[in-house]
C-alpha cells in the first residue's frame, strides 16, 4: 500500500511501528492473561530463471540456499521481539512454474513425523537421498530441513515452512506415477529444540503439475507449550472441507498456522479478505504467510484473530515484511455470532421486523424457493446481471440514503437494510450468486455481496476496485443452505474491518455493521456446500 495507506493502516492496527528492517508488532488481544507472541514473514523468493529447465541438485541447493538465508534473518528478528512460532509462505523456498521434472532436483526425502522421531539439524544424514547418488547424498543430506531445523534452534521458536518432497513408490501401487515417485507440495513444523513435529502434504492443488495430491487427506496438528495444539494446511485448502474444516471440527484446532501463495482477486478472494474471514466464521487463529510478488498479485499476509487482525498488503514496495503480534492462546469469538441480538438497538429491531414479514420465502422438504418478481416492493430498482469472480451475479442497483432490498438467484436470496449517513456518486449493488464456480477451480458457492461497482454502469459491477467512499450502516443477510458461511469485509485502501455482529436468525444468516471508518469496497456472506462440488 502507498505511504498514507500505510500510516492509516497501522492507526487501525493498534499503533504497529514499522522498523527499518520491515517489521511491524502489535498486539492482537488487550487484557488477556495468556498468550504468546506469533509471527509471519511475506517473502519475495528468489526464483529460478527458467523454472521449465531441469537443472542440477547443486544449483538448486545454491537458489534455495538464497531464500534460506532470508528466512534465517527473518528467525533472528523475531527471536529479537520474543516469537514462538514463525510461519513462512507457500513456494518460498523453491518458488513456482516448474514441470514435474525440472521441479524434481528442488524436492527432498522426509519420513514421517508420525512414525519416526527426527531432528534434521543434529542428525542431518540419518535419511540420506539414494536416488541423486551416494557421494552426492553424502555431501548434501538433507541441507533445507537441516537448515530449517536448525533456524528452530537458533531461534528458539517453532517453525512453520513450506518445500517440495518426494517419495518412491512400486509398480504395485495403482496411484503411483509413471515416473515412480510421488511428489508433494509439503507444509513441515519444527519444534523449538529442531525436531520435526508436522508434515502436511497439500491436499487441494491450484494447477500445480509438479505435484501430486496425497491419496489420503493429511490432517496434521502439531502441540506447542505455549498455545496447545496447531493445525496446517495451504492456499487453495481454505476453500474446501478437506482438510480445512474436518481439521478444526475433529481435533478442536484453535490456531492455524497458513502458508501460502495467492493471488489476489476482488471482490471476494483478496488474501487478508479470505484469512480473516475464516478466522471469524469458525473463532480460530490464523497465522498466514503468502509470498511477496506484487507483478503477479501475490501479496497479502496477516496474523488473524476473530475479533482483530494485523495484515500486511502491498502491492508497490518490492521487499518481503515481517509481522509480529502478541496473540491469545484461546481466541474469542465475535461478540453475537451465535445467536445473540440487540433488540433495543432500533436497526437491528427494524431487521428483525423485516425478517419475520417476509413471505416471499418458502421452504419444502427441499429447498427454499423465492419469487425474483420481488412482489413485496412495487418500487423495487431494476435487476440486473454482471460477472463477479467469473461467475455470472444477479444484482440490483442500491440507490438512496435508506432502503430494503432482495434479489434472488436459485434458492437463495440476499437482503439489504440499509442507511447512508451521506450519497456518494458511486455505484454500488448487492448480488446473489447460487451456483458452481467453475473458472480457476471448481466449488458451489452461495454468495450475497454488496459491493461497490467500477463505474456508474451496471456492467462495472462485480470489477476489482480497491478504493471507495461510500459509507454504509447495513443489516446483510440470506437464506443460506450451508452453515459455512465466510464473512467477507474489505473496506478503502485493502483494509479489513469486523462486523458487529454476526450470527443465524429465522434461518437467515446475517452480518450487521454500522459505523464504518472508511469507504466500503465489499461486505459479503461467503457460502460453502461442500458436498456439492
Amino acid at each position: 500500500m502507498s505511504g498514507a495507506r500505510t500510516a492509516h493502516a497501522l492507526v487501525f492496527l493498534l499503533g504497529c511501528s514499522a522498523l527499518a528492517l520491515g517489521v511491524c508488532s502489535a498486539s492482537l488481544e488487550h487484557g488477556e492473561a495468556e498468550y504468546y507472541v506469533a509471527a509471519v514473514y511475506e517473502h519475495r523468493s528468489v526464483l529460478s530463471p527458467n523454472p521449465l529447465e531441469l537443472s542440477s541438485r547443486q544449483q538448486a541447493l545454491e537458489l534455495m540456499k538464497q531464500n534460506l538465508d532470508v528466512y534465517e534473518q527473518q528467525v533472528m528478528a523475531a527471536a529479537q521481539k520474543g516469537a514462538h512460532i514463525i510461519v513462512f509462505p507457500e513456494d518460498g523456498i523453491h518458488g513456482f512454474n516448474f514441470t514435474r521434472t525440472s521441479i524434481y532436483p528442488f524436492l527432498d526425502l522426509m519420513p514421517s513425523p508420525r512414525l519416526v522421531s527426527w531432528n534434521p539439524c543434529l542428525e542431518p544424514f540419518r535419511f540420506n537421498d539414494t536416488e541423486v547418488g551416494e557421494e552426492s547424498s553424502r555431501l548434501s543430506g538433507n541441507q533445507v530441513l537441516q537448515r530449517l531445523s536448525c533456524m528452530a534452534i537458533k531461534g528458539k521458536m517453532f517453525l512453520v515452512a513450506n518445500l517440495g518432497t518426494k517419495q518412491p513408490c512400486l509398480g504395485s501401487d495403482p496411484g503411483c506415477p509413471q515416473d515412480g515417485r510421488y511428489q508433494f507440495n509439503t507444509n513441515v513444523a519444527f519444534s523449538d529444540n529442531g525436531t520435526l513435529v508436522g508434515r502436511y502434504r497439500k491436499h487441494n492443488l491450484y494447477f500445480e503439475e509438479a505435484f501430486d495430491s496425497p491419496a489420503d487427506v493429511d490432517l496434521t496438528t502439531f502441540d506447542t507449550p505455549f498455545a496447545g495444539k496447531f493445525g496446517m494446511f495451504t492456499c487453495f485448502d481454505i476453500l474446501f472441507f478437506d482438510p480445512a474444516v474436518r481439521l478444526l471440527r475433529d481435533f478442536e484446532v484453535k490456531h492455524i498456522a497458513y502458508p501460502t501463495a495467492w493471488m489476489n482477486q476482488l471482490p471476494l478472494l483478496a488474501a487478508i479478505e479470505i484469512q480473516k474471514a475464516f478466522a471469524t466464521a469458525f473463532g480460530v487463529t490464523v497465522l498466514a504467510a503468502n509470498i511477496h510478488h506484487p507483478t503477479l498479485g501475490m501479496t497479502g499476509s496477516g496474523i488473524h484473530t476473530p475479533l482483530k487482525s494485523f495484515w500486511y498488503h502491498n502491492m508497490d514496495d518490492p521487499e518481503g515484511h515481517l509481522i509480529i503480534a502478541r496473540v491469545a492462546t484461546n481466541p474469542q469469538g465475535l461478540v453475537g455470532t451465535e445467536n445473540t441480538t440487540s433488540e433495543m438497538d432500533p436497526s437491528h429491531r427494524k431487521f428483525l421486523k423485516v425478517l419475520s414479514g417476509d413471505p416471499y420465502c418458502e421452504k419444502d422438504a427441499q429447498e427454499v424457493r423465492c419469487d425474483e418478481a420481488a412482489k413485496w416492493n412495487l418500487n423495487a430498482p431494476p435487476t440486473f446481471h454482471s460477472e463477479m469472480m467469473y461467475d455470472n451475479f444477479t444484482l440490483v442497483p442500491v440507490w438512496g440514503k435508506e432502503g430494503h432490498l432482495q434479489v434472488c438467484s436459485n434458492s437463495l436470496c440476499c437482503h439489504l437494510l440499509f442507511e447512508r449517513p451521506a450519497l456518494s456518486k458511486e455505484l454500488y449493488a448487492l448480488g446473489v450468486f447460487d451456483g458452481l464456480h467453475t473458472v480457476h477451480g471448481t466449488y458451489y458457492v452461495q454468495a450475497c455481496a454488496l459491493v461497490k461497482c467500477g463505474g456508474a454502469g451496471f456492467e462495472t459491477c462485480g470489477q476489482e476496485i480497491s478504493e471507495a467512499e461510500g459509507l454504509f450502516d447495513f443489516h446483510l443477510w440470506g437464506n443460506f443452505s450451508t452453515l459455512y458461511v465466510f464473512p467477507l469485509f474489505l473496506t478503502s485502501g485493502m483494509t479489513l474491518d469486523t462486523p458487529d455482529q454476526l450470527g443465524w436468525e429465522s434461518d437467515h444468516y446475517f452480518l450487521r455493521k454500522r459505523g464504518l471508518s472508511s469507504g466500503l469496497v465489499t461486505a459479503a456472506l461467503y457460502g460453502r456446500l461442500y458436498e456439492r462440488n
